[in-house]
């Protein structure tokens, strides 16, 4: 997901997404402990995705306090 597309989402979109990327690493984790995965650095681009989300999340925050 670009940070274009991440700018566009509203609030309640980006913790959606957040809880549903979250969700998506903890599976991703646990089928590379049980079987290693074909593609490993899957695991590296979730936690760069979540981090992307989570600045977004809290940037809108912060616009929204100097309102």
């Amino acid at each position: 997901m670009k940070k274009a597309d991440i700018k566009g989402l509203s609030p309640s979109e980006l913790q959606a997404r957040l809880t549903e990327e979250r969700n998506n690493l903890q599976r991703l984790k646990f089928a590379h402990a049980v079987t290693p995965l074909e593609n490993p650095s899957k695991i590296k681009e979730g936690r760069k995705l979540i981090a992307r989300l989570l600045t977004e999340i809290r940037a809108q925050e912060l616009v929204n306090v100097k309102k």
